[in-house]
């Protein structure tokens, strides 16, 4: 009981650091062997996240499970084939994808729709919405061989409400498209035996965003206090729920957007 995941294969993408790479390492805890999927393997050295190893990967063997890194830009086709080719290569099946990929990134715009230039437009929908639907697509072949599989794709607060204002509101489109679309997989995959749901995660305090959060007007004691629970996720606040839908405690959920925001958004999803 203390490794559902003994024997499974996993994808995480956006893995390196912050909440993918918590992902990860909940699912080696859980038994499962891990790939690493990220722009930038290296990426946790960007924003001072400290690891217990050299690499993710080695976090994961360090637990006695089996890890390899891949990296890529999964927004293309290219890389998407690369990333489960080596999956394949290594372990020779995937019952577990976690598209975790993305954020919201914009470069040159200001917060709201109205300011977002074409280029950070194709970005935001690029690095969220394309690459999730790239590899669930990719995951889809083959898990329906296997006649199984769990899918979770990683939504967001701002995909299920706007925020006060309106700002980050094509990041917040891209979201919602991951909302409907894993809607719409849970319907098509449920008969072969394959589950899609979804995680929307408030404001999760990670390394990237604590350095970031004075320029970018995040993390502030305002918003802090319109949370019902009165402060602002951890990493590990959204590694229980993923645990919820990748073992067997969710068997029978599908198709479902599970808001993790400390209770921001009080209606259904």
């Amino acid at each position: 009981m203390n490794e559902p995941l003994k024997g499974k294969v996993a994808i995480v993408t956006g893995a390196a650091r912050g909440l993918g790479r918590g992902y990860a390492l909940r699912l080696a805890k859980l038994g499962a062997d891990v790939v690493v999927a990220d722009i930038n393997l290296a990426g946790a050295k960007d924003f001072g996240e400290e690891l217990s190893a050299a690499t993710v990967p080695a976090e994961i063997e360090a637990m006695g499970r089996r890890s390899i890194g891949v990296e890529g830009d999964l927004g293309k086709p290219a890389d998407v084939a690369k990333l489960f080719r080596e999956t394949e290569k290594a372990f020779g099946r995937l019952d577990i994808l976690v598209n975790n990929a993305g954020g919201a990134i914009a470069r040159e715009s200001g917060p709201f729709g109205t300011e977002t230039t074409q280029a950070d437009y194709d970005l935001l929908m690029d690095a969220n919405f394309r690459s999730t639907v790239l590899c669930c697509q990719a995951a889809a072949s083959v898990m329906k061989a296997q006649k199984s599989g769990n899918i979770v794709n990683i939504s967001s607060q701002t995909g299920v409400a706007p925020l006060p204002g309106g700002p980050l509101a094509i990041y917040g489109a891209s979201k919602a498209a991951v909302a409907m679309y894993t809607r719409n997989l849970a319907a098509e995959l449920g008969p072969q035996g394959i589950r899609v749901n979804a995680i929307a995660p408030g404001i999760v305090m990670t390394a990237r965003i604590a350095a970031q959060a004075k320029k970018r007007g995040i993390g502030t004691g305002e918003q802090e206090a319109a949370i019902p629970l009165r402060r602002f996720a951890d990493v590990e606040d959204l590694c229980g729920p993923l645990e919820f839908l990748v073992t067997d405690l969710s068997r029978y959920v599908t198709g479902q957007v599970l808001s993790v925001c400390g209770g921001v958004v009080l209606t259904p999803s």
